[in-house]
């Protein structure tokens, strides 16, 4: 239902962009003279207005939705943080509900995560402008190398905060890596759950093209997050995130 939701909600809001500038289109085989400056000067064509109008009631009642509350703001860094632990969890224990086999572990990158979730009482649409993207989760096996591989980058980069592995970060290679409590095994196979957008090697991580088996979970990322918080608020608990240290950072 969720995700459906999540679907609907983005082509609505796609509707009322439109609305916001439409403006007659002429066809002509002049490229240049077919662009539509968006200025205030538009005036919304009223006849569409009056069409959307009932969505964007329904659209602006559902952002306002609150889902959760955070004691603090939970935002990215380096290396891990509060926002990058939270969701990198949140999508192992998602995907792991879903998934048929075992997920050794799980990765995002800051780049994918756009705006901090505020202190406070939080709505869908904070939701939306964090993960404002159609990323779906996916689980992929990767071979020993490969694994190696992504953490190299991930310790040169600093951008990719990871679940249930640890790492040493020594002259911006990885050392020490280790998933769950064991040490990475250069001839044993990982999985490993990510977004689709970095399956397909997307923030430099070109590794993950490698993968020996790419597998989808059935869940957007975004209702991913969504459904974590939800769960929590069932329970009566806070958004929060798991700060034990996870990547060490030598001189």
């Amino acid at each position: 239902m969720t995700r459906y939701f999540s679907k609907s909600i983005s082509a609505l809001l796609l509707l009322l962009s439109l609305a916001s500038c439409q403006r007659a289109w002429v066809a002509s085989p002049n490229l240049e003279t077919t662009d539509v400056p968006v200025e205030k000067t538009i005036v919304p064509d009223p006849e569409l207005e009056a069409r959307i109008a009932p969505y964007r009631e329904q659209v602006t009642e559902k952002m306002a939705e609150i889902i959760g509350r955070a004691p603090v703001e939970l935002g990215t860094a380096d290396y891990q943080s509060p926002l990058g632990n939270f969701v990198v969890d949140l999508m192992l224990a998602q995907a792991r509900e879903r998934y048929e086999g075992e997920i050794d572990m799980a990765t995002t990158t800051n780049g994918g995560l756009r705006i901090p979730i505020p202190m406070g009482y939080v709505e869908m649409g904070t939701i939306f402008e964090l993960m404002p993207f159609e990323n779906e989760l996916v689980v992929l096996t990767l071979d020993g190398h490969t694994v190696k591989a992504f953490f190299d980058v991930a310790a040169e980069a600093k951008y990719a905060p990871v679940a249930n592995a640890t790492y040493t970060v020594k002259d911006g290679k990885a050392m020490d890596i280790r998933i769950g409590e064991e040490p990475l095994k250069l001839d044993q196979n990982y999985t490993l759950v990510t977004s689709d957008y970095l399956a397909g090697g997307g923030d430099n991580l070109s590794m993950f093209k490698n993968a020996l088996k790419t597998e989808k979970v059935g869940l957007m990322m975004r209702d991913a997050i969504i459904e974590q918080i939800r769960e929590l608020t069932a329970k009566g608990q806070a958004i929060g995130a798991d700060t034990t240290m996870r990547v060490t950072v030598l001189p």
